[in-house]
């Protein structure tokens, strides 16, 4: 039967479904490529694929290309799952030198979660890091989606490159420098308190860094001014792909620029957004500690104290790695729970979802 050919008149498939006419051409690609003849006994069979038929018929045509994605996923099995192990950390007495599993490990369950919560700025932790993120959420997600429409908005090409490259610079300042740069800016000393003590105002200048209110303002305007324009290269992306075809009806509808942004352009890139979207709710809780202790001081501990700060110096600094573990464990977990609830909230009302 595999070396018969497949005829079929124009009438017939007219009549066919989408199922039978995917299945008929499955059929004749596996007549064409000398493959097993799944396909075109299945098709003769008048029956459809088996979901493992349909499987190990692509995956003759087409699993070389899992060769491609088999670096990254040999990288991920080992920096991101080998390590996962050492979560069991947070239910040990552990110190360097000890087996994580073995005879001597000193297991004390809950005990180093119980040291975490029990701590009594453990509720300014938790607050400061939920603060911290979420206002970084809400003015740095939306940013790179604006900058992006913008600049595919703009009509000479000359231009939306220069501004391009512009705003993908500061992503490549290095941390170190970034925070250096801004206490230039707004440290004591620096050129925005020399303006304001020549300017008549207090002779000790305005010390944006010893005061806590001011924390939060500069490192989340700071991190968005940083990388939003790199974050907007995956929505210029896919605003890339977006069918010409769709601009020309709206204009010959009578759309103006800006309502072909919300017509054409928002609903093509909708899917991408919601994906990252899903992705940023599932980091919301994670600041990352480099900067935030970067930009520390004594005066601004009262918000500038967070859960990884407290990772590093208690659990790394301090010695208590079972209960650093904990609470970065803590941590992780409410970023899972907070992706899983993303996830299942945009899948019901989109339909869009990661899984």
């Amino acid at each position: 039967m595999g070396d018969e050919k497949v005829k079929i008149d124009s009438e017939s498939i007219e009549k066919m479904t989408d199922e039978e006419y995917e299945l008929m051409y499955d059929a004749a690609a596996e007549q064409r490529s000398g493959a097993s003849g799944v396909a075109t006994a299945s098709f003769a069979a008048n029956r459809p694929l088996t979901k493992f038929e349909r499987w190990k018929m692509n995956f003759k045509r087409r699993g070389w290309i899992l060769l491609f994605i088999l670096p990254a996923l040999i990288y991920v099995l080992i920096f991101c799952y080998g390590p996962m192990y050492g979560i069991l950390i947070a239910f040990q007495d552990y110190m360097p030198g000890d087996q994580i599993l073995g005879p001597n490990t000193f297991w004390v369950g809950w005990e180093n979660f119980q040291t975490f919560f029990a701590n009594p700025n453990f509720v300014d932790f938790f607050l400061n890091t939920f603060l911290l993120c979420i206002f970084g959420f809400i003015v740095g997600f939306p940013l790179p989606i604006i900058v992006a429409l913008l600049l595919n908005s703009l009509p000479r090409p000359k231009i939306k490159k220069g501004l391009q490259i512009l705003y993908y610079a500061p992503h490549f300042i290095s941390l170190v420098v970034m925070v250096g740069m801004l206490k230039m800016i707004f440290g004591s000393d620096g050129l925005l308190d020399s303006l304001s003590v020549k300017m008549g105002g207090d002779a000790n200048g305005l010390q944006l860094f010893l005061k806590p209110e001011s924390f939060r303002p500069l490192f989340i305007f700071s991190g968005n001014w940083q990388d939003f324009g790199w974050s907007a290269i995956i929505y210029l992306a896919a605003l890339a792909g977006v069918d010409p075809s769709l601009h020309e009806a709206a204009k010959v509808d009578g759309a103006s620029r800006f309502k072909r942004i919300f017509s054409v352009d928002l609903p093509a890139i909708a899917p991408t957004i919601i994906m990252l979207m899903i992705l940023s709710v599932g980091n919301l809780m994670s600041c990352g500690y480099e900067k935030v202790l970067l930009m520390q001081t004594d005066g601004n501990l009262e918000t500038s104290e967070i859960l990884s700060t407290y990772v590093y110096k208690f659990g790394l600094m301090g010695g208590q790695y079972g209960v650093g573990t904990a609470a970065g464990l803590f941590n992780s977990v409410i970023n899972v729970v907070l992706l899983v609830i993303a996830n299942t909230v945009s899948k019901k009302i989109s339909g869009n979802s990661m899984w």
